[in-house]
């Protein structure tokens, strides 16, 4: 069993969204049909896929449900986590009983079945250091650090080894550390995925690679390519 990661879809399924992604550069041409090929060729019924954030531009959930079905007929489990984007994102207890399928992750953990690992996670926000972070964003900033950490303790509690994932990228390249790396190394996570950043300009900003046992990785669907990002096979208990 493998588990793989990939952000950012930004899905326009809806006739009553236009939001073609194709205006954001060559990268977005076609990604729809490319990101499904490159799915199907790579992941089974039996894979985990991580999509952490930005799935949906729908604003309310019916605009978003021809999205969820979309990815619904994809192979593999997927793990769902809030984006910045995801307007439609509400009643959690709701979303979790549309797919089998399908889990979408808010405050608590996604254990995978037949396996010692947990998948948890949040949204993120925009970091402190930022020049345009305000009161508001302070509040949110907090309430996200509380919702890690809940995620994590879950997860702890439930398997002994936890992946994070992230719609925001926990740290920056230039700035390796914040509250939100202090979350996930008092937990022990060896691998942590987020998205968020698009364009070449954008990409050099998260922090990737190795940072005290932490493997970051940048995993927003122009960055990959469109191409789902393996990040670890599992032998199954």
């Amino acid at each position: 069993m493998k588990i793989f990661a990939i952000a950012d879809t930004h899905l326009s399924f809806s006739p009553k969204v236009d939001k073609p992604m194709s205006i954001f550069g060559d990268g977005w041409e076609n990604y729809e049909s490319r990101l499904e090929e490159a799915w199907r060729e790579r992941i089974g019924q039996d894979d985990v896929v991580i999509i952490p954030g930005d799935i949906s531009w729908g604003l309310k959930f019916d605009e978003a449900v021809p999205d969820l079905e979309w990815i619904h007929q994809l192979p593999g489990r997927k793990v769902l986590l809030k984006g910045n984007h995801d307007l439609w994102w509400s009643k959690i207890g709701m979303l979790n009983t549309l797919y089998d399928d399908m889990f979408f992750l808010q405050n608590h953990c996604y254990p995978v079945e037949g396996t010692d690992i947990a998948i948890c996670g949040t949204r993120g926000w925009k970091l402190p250091w930022n020049e345009d972070f305000g009161e508001h964003d302070e509040k949110i900033f907090r309430r996200e650090l509380i919702r890690l950490e809940a995620s994590l303790k879950e997860g702890s509690q439930q398997a002994g080894q936890l992946i994070a994932a992230m719609h925001y990228p926990p740290a920056e390249e230039n700035n390796r550390h914040s509250q939100f790396t202090e979350l996930l190394e008092k937990y022990g996570v060896k691998t942590c995925v987020y998205g968020h950043l698009h364009g070449a300009a954008a990409f050099g900003k998260g922090i990737k690679g190795r940072e005290n046992g932490i493997t970051y990785n940048l995993i927003s669907l122009d960055y990959l390519g469109g191409i789902p990002k393996m990040i670890m096979e599992v032998d199954e208990q």
